[in-house]
């Protein structure tokens, strides 16, 4: 796992700002930095490497025998030994044991076509030499990410935007129409981002830059969820064996490696079969809070790892400092709602003490249907319209329920959203300011604005799959939308701030196209959610936890916000000259900090999604 970045000009390129991009993602990579410089001076690459597999001779930027190739490459390759002997009846001779040799060498062997005999997660750059060609790929889901910056004489490409923002030509204005996106989602969707001219590159894609014929992108595969008939048995033993394999590859590290064990469900069947696979005690670890057991699931952890004879470490963390919010903003570069970005920060920090590597269940929720909106999609598209607004008045009436996971806020948020359109349905549930980002706008900026084309990110990919079932919809909606811009740039940027990498085995390749097209009944059964997992992986999971509901992964926020935090929300959100009035109304968001300070609504996961845009601001101060 590794940080890389560079430079493409045909006017030449700057050769100090390469070193200063490698060094800017020193904490992706804090094992070495190195730079390579094409003899034309055309291209610059740039590394930071952390060594995982090759600790010796794995160094980057690596070439082919005659240095006419060369690739700096961010991720892991899980079939590189079969590649290799391929490459290697070809006539290819190796000079390590990485693999990266194999991208180099699959590069000269099967060009653009490489990105599709690679199992893993990668983001890569290629410079061929000869051909004077740059040639950039992403891997299928996109758990690693890769940023783009092009303009008339340049183009730059970086792990991480703050790379990119280190070269001294790099554009830094800032991309107003990007920010009510922001409010919406909680984060800007794929290829935006909050910068004018900086992009990222979407997942399972290529990009090529030739001098003569330009720039030019593809797309290299998709998930298609369109159902196979399959009985129930067999289901359950192809997705043990797959999911063995899927464990079992990413096990390979010559580095101390380890697992994150929540207690769920999908964090117990990774750690299940790595008992199974592993010569020594699995080495675990979770977070949990002290004096909040409504978000505390250090039992159900404890339940697992007791299971499967783990060397477990609980960490039980209180109210942070409030620095965290800006290391939060300084791990992504931009402005990021989830909340859930605390707990993953704080456990990788804490697990990186005594591992480099750990396996991760992200991934489960997205692909076999555990979380309960999906369920709620379905029925509120069986619900009778008439009745949606008897459910909505019934919400209304309500009194507030301190408690956001309890079953009446659940079914607050379920009948508010249920009479509108799939698309705005699910926006509701997961969004932030769905719905309400005109009401918080300036009125000069809120008049341009359509609350409906802001949902168009979830628009555009129902309208492919009309033909699919509801839950295939929403399964594949939340696999281009959700996880690809929430979850995995969570999962990159906390544990990679503190040079830790996190594999997830129900991202293989294999188990995604395997489950991906399972019929609904196996995925989600009369409210039952993750069927077919937990009737595969019955041996493993403890009873109480294959029967407990999704948890998700939170903190108290609401309270730390009142309480502890109660200073920062009033320092940075409430002075009257926070950078955010300049796009924000101020009464608005005076009203929602009010509000939540007095328990009469919780505005908890807005305020926070303010902070860090006010943080980034207050830090970034880009121009419009």
């Amino acid at each position: 796992m590794c940080g890389i970045a560079g430079e493409v000009s045909w006017r030449g390129t700057d050769r100090g700002a390469a070193t200063l991009m490698a060094e800017r993602l020193r904490h992706r990579g804090p094992d070495r930095r190195s730079t390579y410089f094409s003899p034309a001076g055309r291209c610059a690459l740039a590394h930071a490497r952390l060594r995982i597999i090759d600790l010796e001779t794995g160094e980057q930027p690596m070439t082919n025998e005659d240095g006419s190739v060369w690739v700096v490459f961010n991720g892991e390759i899980y079939n590189f030994p079969e590649l290799r002997r391929e490459l290697e009846s070809a006539g290819h001779a190796f000079q390590s044991r990485s693999d990266t040799e194999v991208i180099v060498h699959g590069y000269e062997l099967w060009g653009d076509r490489l990105p599709e005999r690679l199992d893993g997660m990668f983001a890569l750059a290629i410079w061929d030499d000869r051909r004077q060609r740059l040639f950039l790929a992403r891997d299928r889901a996109g758990k690693k990410p890769l940023y783009v910056y092009q303009d008339d004489d340049r183009l730059l490409f970086a792990s991480e935007i703050k790379a990119i923002l280190e070269h001294p030509s790099a554009d830094r204005a800032m991309d107003p129409s990007a920010l009510p996106l922001y409010l919406t989602y909680g984060y800007v969707p794929t290829p935006r981002t909050l910068y004018r001219r900086i992009r990222k590159l979407p997942p399972a894609s290529c990009l090529v830059l030739e001098a003569d014929r330009g720039a030019r992108e593809w797309s290299y595969w998709h998930l298609d969820f369109t159902p196979r008939p399959i009985r129930d048995e067999e289901a359950a033993e192809e997705l043990r064996a797959v999911m063995r394999t899927a464990v079992r590859k990413r096990l390979i590290a010559d580095v101390p490696l380890g697992a994150f064990l929540s207690g769920g469900v999908d964090s117990t069947i990774v750690v299940g079969l790595m008992s199974e696979a592993a010569q020594a005690p699995v080495r675990t670890f979770s977070i949990g809070y002290s004096g909040d057991p409504v978000y505390d699931e250090t039992s159900y952890a404890r339940l697992a790892a007791n299971r499967f004879g783990a060397q477990h470490t609980e960490f039980m963390v209180g109210p942070q400092s409030i620095e965290l919010v800006d290391r939060l903003v300084e791990a992504h570069d931009e402005p990021f709602g989830d909340s859930s970005a605390i707990p993953t920060y704080i456990v990788s920090e804490l697990a990186r003490r005594d591992v480099t590597v750990a396996l991760v269940g992200d991934g489960g929720d997205e692909l076999f249907a555990g979380y309960l909106r999906f369920y709620a999609a379905i029925l509120s598209e069986r619900i009778p319209p008439r009745l949606f607004a008897l459910a909505a008045s019934l919400a209304r009436r309500l009194p507030h329920h301190p408690n956001p996971r309890s079953a009446q806020r659940r079914f607050a948020r379920f009948a508010e959203a249920a009479a509108l359109p799939l698309e705005e349905r699910m926006l509701r549930w997961i969004g932030f300011f769905a719905g309400e980002v005109s009401a918080l706008m300036r009125p000069e900026l809120s008049a341009e604005l359509d609350d409906r084309k802001l949902a168009e990110s979830f628009r555009q990919p129902l309208e492919r799959t009309r033909k699919l079932s509801p839950l295939a919809r929403v399964l594949d909606l939340n696999f281009r939308t959700y996880l690809l811009d929430d979850l995995l740039p969570k999962a990159d940027r906390c544990s990679m701030a503190h040079g830790l990498e996190l594999r997830s085995p129900f991202l293989d390749t294999a188990v995604m196209e395997f489950a991906a097209r399972l019929p609904d009944r196996l995925k989600l059964r009369a409210g039952k959610t993750k069927v077919i997992l937990r009737q595969a992986f019955r041996d493993l999971l403890p009873p109480e936890i294959e029967k407990r509901g999704k948890m998700g992964f939170g903190i108290p926020l609401p309270r730390w916000l009142r309480e502890e935090w109660r200073s920062l929300v009033e320092e940075r959100l409430l002075h009257p000259r926070a950078r955010l009035y300049e796009w924000l109304r101020p009464e608005a968001v005076r009203s929602m900090a009010e509000q939540h300070f007095a328990e009469t609504v919780d505005y908890g996961h807005q305020l926070w999604a303010l902070l860090t845009l006010e943080t980034w601001l207050e830090r970034n101060r880009p121009s419009a």
